[in-house]
């Protein structure tokens, strides 16, 4: 019970959109603080940090496919 109660406190946190985003970012930059990680894990739902994940990785691969495309034409 207490772990359910844990997951609804996880995924009702109140950070942006923004916040979301410049967190996904930055791990894709590969350089963070110690300091702004921790803070981004209690500020961030993780669930949305996932979706800005993934949807930023297909972002990168489709602009790297569309770069080698237009380079080999």
């Amino acid at each position: 019970m207490n772990s359910l109660k844990d997951i609804k406190t996880a995924t009702y946190r109140p950070g942006s959109f923004r916040q979301t985003l410049s967190a996904v970012l930055w791990s894709f930059f590969g350089v963070r603080r110690s300091a702004n990680h921790e803070a981004d894990m209690n500020r961030l739902n993780p669930v949305h940090v996932v979706v800005v994940g993934v949807l930023m990785a297909t972002l990168f691969v489709t602009g790297l496919i569309a770069l080698i495309s237009i380079i080999t034409s």
